[in-house]
């Protein structure tokens, strides 16, 4: 699927059975029939430039309510409006929302996001007070994403391309890094700060964090977030 049509296609469950759905102009079909035998072809909705709009949905979060521009944010709530563009974070994945949740229990600080994504994290910490507030992400288009964001949002974020496992980091009293298993085990020797929020692995999975001491977990379909402080 990737060769026939390399612009992407759509796997969806389907009675057991896994649907493979090409979007391509008229006439593409016979590339797939010949790679894969019979199919169905139809015309797609006028409103498909827009379906991919069903797919991020609101979320809240304590005090916190995170969510897409084109969502009403529920009265009383402190909003994070954030648009994903071309970068990755809504709000809406297990780990955003348990490294979300830890934000809210501690009293405000300093703060550096790692992987900052489209800055739900950063934006939400500053939302809840939390100054200042820098996000670094390899993705340029993270950066982009984070900045516009925050400018939506009315809060103030340094946010800056960097490799966070090479490059040499900002202090903050608090750390976050919703990134992978791997990443967190690596970039917590090079952390300057006493406090580290870590996510983006298995419940089964448990970071070894030498000079670290393991204060608090938090667990949700599957996913895992723990609060470190220094030793």
């Amino acid at each position: 699927m990737l060769e026939l049509f390399p612009e992407g296609f759509e796997e969806v469950e389907c009675d057991g059975d896994l649907e493979l759905a090409a979007y391509a102009p008229a006439g593409a079909e016979e590339r797939f029939w010949q790679a894969f035998g019979p199919g169905a072809a139809a015309d797609v909705p006028e409103d498909w430039s827009e379906a991919w709009k069903r797919f991020h949905r609101p979320v809240r979060v304590g005090p916190l309510w995170i969510g897409p521009p084109w969502e009403e944010p529920d009265a009383g709530a402190v909003a994070v409006v954030v648009d994903p563009g071309r970068a990755f974070g809504t709000g809406s994945h297990a780990t955003t929302r348990l490294c979300l949740e830890m934000l809210a229990e501690r009293p405000p600080a300093s703060l550096l996001d790692l992987g900052c994504g489209s800055g739900v994290l950063a934006i939400a910490a500053a939302k809840l007070g939390y100054a200042p507030v820098t996000g670094l992400d390899v993705d340029q288009d993270a950066v982009a994403a984070t900045l516009a964001n925050a400018l939506a949002n009315g809060v103030e974020i340094e946010a800056r391309r960097a490799d966070f496992l090479a490059d040499e980091l900002p202090g903050a009293e608090l750390t976050v890094a919703n990134v992978t298993l791997e990443a967190v085990e690596a970039v917590a020797e090079r952390v300057v700060g006493d406090a580290l929020i870590a996510s983006g692995y298995l419940a089964a999975e448990r970071p070894r964090l030498p000079g670290w001491a393991h204060r608090r977990r938090r667990e949700d379909e599957g996913w895992a977030a723990d609060a470190f402080v220094r030793s």
